[in-house]
């Protein structure tokens, strides 16, 4: 193959990233849009890069000995990557990558100025935009001058802060290349960026004009404030002119210089409102060509405007694509289902069809489109006390859209708005034996598709999961279950208000719903106590678990029936796994490890418990618990005969106490069940993908993560599959966790999270949902991997999300916080099943709570004072 040293921006386009970088590629795809104009130039590919990183085989061993330094050590990642650019500056270019450069700068004019600017080909990307990574430098005059840069360009892709960035995102430092764009010099009067998406809100129908005098540079280096224009259909909406004191402009010999604004320019517009408009019509046409929001860099010189780079904006969260132009208002399932991580397509497909509603992908998370909901009056106040109940910050979110203008459309109440949310079902009777009832009927759904499955493979076996799915949504939608479910949330709300009202008691449920029966979340916390109860006398085996490493294979089962008392603990752990090892952190993404196929990561908490409690600690937890809620049912009744038409108000409180300790556990079951179908499920594709791996067709069983339930189908019909999706969708899959998604996502991409709106808290105090009474204080543990945990007896646990898998950590704490999380999530319920007082959907928690911080955590009244 012959090398190509220098390509003219003409001949470029953005397919073109392997050979040009990413600025370069975007600027040759620019270059050939209609009406868009961008400085002539020319890039200098990879291919010239390469040629000069073999002229010194040091450079070579310095990647290596980079590559096994920690993120962290950034005094040994300045110190080898300082000696890796000296090594590139140093060589001398080969003749004919210099006479390649110089026959494409005599062909624009040698003695003309140019910016010689760093293109990396892991740079401008969809999914890393590496802005700022690596270096440019402007008003470079003369070839000996170019040639030079063209070197500095490519030490820069080693800057200690180009090796962090790719160290931190999982980026192999040899894959990466440098190209380097030589552009004619542009000397505007104003410069600045163009976002076709507000990039705050998300919002992809407003863009946003940051503009200055003179380079845009002194805008990007942060030495003057911008104008900034807000445009939105066709006109300016908004605008803040700044006093724009200082400018970098060009010197006539080359270099640049910040020169002084006079005062009365300072507070002139950078660009008349015309002309911000006009910018933004050029940026819609380039983000058309792109096909996503663009961040673009732009100077206005004479003639008009110039575009000098555009790259997509990497931290919009994406838009559930549709098939209409219809606005559209979605709700995070995640904030509902406590797993706000990205899912992977498996897992994604694999909720969607086992969904009582339908359900939209975005960012690798799914939402619901609650548009008609909102659209008709009376099915839009159900929605909105539903939500409210268990989240504020939805509710406060839904809210927001509302207040737009026209944004949400109105129909009358019999339109297809369907019914209010949680309309009146058919009462219920308190009887523990319908919960009973139900567990069987569950429990016997499980079993006959253990029994069924077993002689299932190949295109049988998806036909077989295709009618399991109905069956797994039939018993969801069991008309019984849900208003088992209701009545206990029903209760509890009744209880909370009533006795507000008439005792002036806030959340007065908590208590009364210690320790209830049936609830299979709280029973799996308190038996990984007996677990450790078992484990605890055998000294050889709390040692050996001590030194097991969070690997990831069941093997140490095996190992510790060598030791002293090993089988038993080997047995009480198995027992516990036969039971709860189809549950894992993050449970609704059927891709995520089980604890049954990692059992390590239980040892940990069994370790906390062995070394935190007593002998008999889960026997004893549940009968204290149980005892607080029947004392105080006898104090709040007695408080009650003593009121005015005392007699009625008691009788009532009883009734619906009764009922909430029938229904409230029962509250927890029907995810345990979705999760005992969801590991029947796995393990059956798993068995496909081993066959499939055997076959040659796939490389890694884990490899069927990244497809689709159907795509899987098709897959094992005709084993063949599509490595470059695959390898796609592990890349999205990445770039999607450095995205948080919102509460509330419209079609215009505006991302809506919510306010609490109050005024009855401590200045300072972090705000939140208290769902479980009682205050306490205590050492702050940040936690998020659950294997991590490394608590101790009054520690509080902070987290961005619990969903039930967190449980058995429950049992040693004394207090919760997270980031999210609602009134009946599962963290709530099992908050107030153990009396721990707990706060939810504390916005950026993690990051304002720093671990090993005292902090008080206000339960009651829902939130958290950081202590000195």
């Amino acid at each position: 193959m012959i090398e190509q040293y220098v390509l003219d921006l003409q001949e470029i386009d953005e397919t073109q990233v392997a050979v040009v970088g990413g600025k370069g590629a975007h600027l040759g795809g620019l270059s050939r849009i209609e009406g868009i104009r961008v400085p002539a130039g020319f890039c200098v590919t990879t291919d010239a890069f390469r040629r000069i990183m073999a002229e010194a085989p040091s450079i070579d061993d310095g990647l290596d000995q980079l590559s096994r330094l920690d993120p962290d050590d950034r005094e040994a990642i300045r110190t080898l990557s300082a000696q890796i650019r000296r090594a590139i500056e140093e060589i001398a270019l080969p003749g004919d990558v210099a006479a390649a450069i110089t026959r494409a700068l005599a062909q624009l004019g040698e003695q003309a100025a140019y910016a010689v600017r760093s293109s990396a080909t892991a740079e401008d990307l969809p999914t890393a935009s590496f802005a700022g990574q690596q270096d440019t430098y402007l008003n470079v005059v003369g070839p000996t001058a170019i040639l030079q840069h063209v070197s500095r360009c490519w030490a820069s892709l080693f800057t200690e802060r180009a090796v962090t960035y790719r160290q931190r995102n999982g980026i192999d430092h040899r894959t990466v290349h440098m190209a380097v764009v030589v552009q004619q010099m542009v000397f505007p009067h104003a410069a600045g960026i163009l976002f076709t998406a507000d990039p705050v809100t998300g919002n992809r129908k407003v863009a946003t004009v940051d503009a200055g005098f003179g380079l845009g540079e002194a805008l990007v280096s942060g030495l003057v404030n911008p104008d900034v224009f807000t445009v939105r259909h066709g006109e300016v909406v908004a605008k803040t002119i700044a006093a724009k004191q200082r400018a970098i402009r060009a010197l006539p010999a080359g270099g640049t210089q910040e020169v002084a604004i006079d005062a009365q320019r300072q507070e002139q517009p950078a660009l008349t409102d015309g002309q911000a408009v006009q910018l933004v019509q050029l940026g819609r046409r380039i983000e058309a060509h792109f096909g996503r929001p663009q961040d673009i860099e732009w100077c206005l010189v004479d003639e008009g405007f110039q575009i000098v780079q555009s790259r997509p904006i990497t931290t919009l969260f994406p838009i559930p694509e549709t098939d209409d132009q219809e606005n559209h208002v979605y709700v995070s399932v995640g904030h509902q289902q406590m797993m706000t991580d990205p899912m992977k397509p498996l897992g994604l497909s694999m909720w969607q069809l086992t969904a009582m509603v339908p359900m939209h992908e975005a960012g690798g998370r799914l939402f619901v489109d609650v548009t008609r909901r909102l659209a008709s009056p009376a099915s839009r106040a159900g929605l909105l006390d539903l939500v409210g109940r268990g989240d504020p910050l939805v509710r406060d979110a839904l809210e927001t859209v509302l207040d737009h203008d026209d944004f949400v459309p109105s129909l009358p109440d019999a339109g297809p708005g369907g019914p209010a949310a949680g309309g009146a079902a058919a009462p219920i009777e308190t009887d523990p034996a319908l919960v009973t009832e139900l567990i069987e009927r569950s429990q016997a759904s499980v079993a006959a598709l253990e029994r069924d499955i077993r002689t299932k493979t190949g295109p049988a076996l998806f036909d077989f999961l295709l009618e399991a799915f109905e069956e797994h949504k039939r018993v969801l939608s069991d008309p019984l279950s849900i208003r088992a479910i209701m009545a206990g949330m029903e209760a509890t709300w009744w209880l909370n208000d009533k006795l507000q009202d008439w005792l002036g008691e806030k959340n007065a449920a908590d208590t009364l719903t210690l320790s209830a029966p049936d609830n299979v979340t709280s029973e799996m916390g308190l038996a990984l106590l007996d677990v450790a109860d078992v484990i605890r006398p055998h000294a050889e085996v709390v040692a050996f678990l001590q030194g097991v490493e969070y690997a990831g294979d069941a093997a140490f089962l095996d190992e510790l029936a060598k030791l002293a008392g090993g089988t038993e603990a080997r047995d009480a752990i198995e027992t516990y796994l036969d039971r709860y090892g189809m549950r894992c952190v993050g449970e609704i993404d059927i891709t995520r490890p089980r604890w049954r196929e990692r059992p390590t990561t239980l040892v940990p908490v069994i370790l906390d418990n062995v070394r935190n409690f007593e002998p008999g600690a889960a026997e004893r937890r549940f009968e204290q618990g149980r005892q607080k809620a029947q004392k105080k049912e006898q104090d709040v009744l007695s408080r009650l005969r003593a009121l005015p038409d005392g007699d009625r108000k008691a009788d009532e409180t009883k009734r619906m106490i009764d009922r909430v300790r029938t229904f409230i556990g029962y509250r927890e079951y029907p995810k345990y069940g979705i999760v005992s179908r969801y590991f029947v499920y796995k393990q059956a594709l798993m068995e496909e993908a081993e066959r499939l791996v055997q076959a040659g067709v796939l490389p890694e069983k884990e490899d069927i993560f990244y497809l689709t339930f159907q795509e899987l189908h098709d897959v094992v019909r005709s084993h063949q599959v599509d490595d470059q999706i695959v390898q796609q969708r592990k890349d999205a899959f990445r770039s999607y966790q450095a995205l948080t998604p919102p509460r509330v996502l419209t079609s215009d991409g505006e991302a809506v999270t919510g306010a609490y709106r109050r005024d009855d808290v401590p200045a300072g105090a972090l705000i939140g949902l208290p769902v479980s009474a009682g205050t306490i204080e205590g050492r702050a543990r940040v936690i998020i991997d659950m294997a991590d945990a490394d608590l101790e007896a009054g520690d509080i646990l902070v987290t961005t999300f619990t969903d039930p898998s967190w449980s058995p950590l429950f049992v040693g704490i004394a207090g919760l916080v997270t980031e999210v999380g609602g009134l009946m999530t599962h963290g709530a319920v099992i908050a107030r099943e153990y009396g721990l007082p707990a706060v939810v959907g504390v916005e950026q928690a993690t990051r304002l709570i720093r671990d090993g911080q005292r902090i008080r955590v206000h339960g009651t009244g829902g939130y958290i004072e950081i202590l000195p």
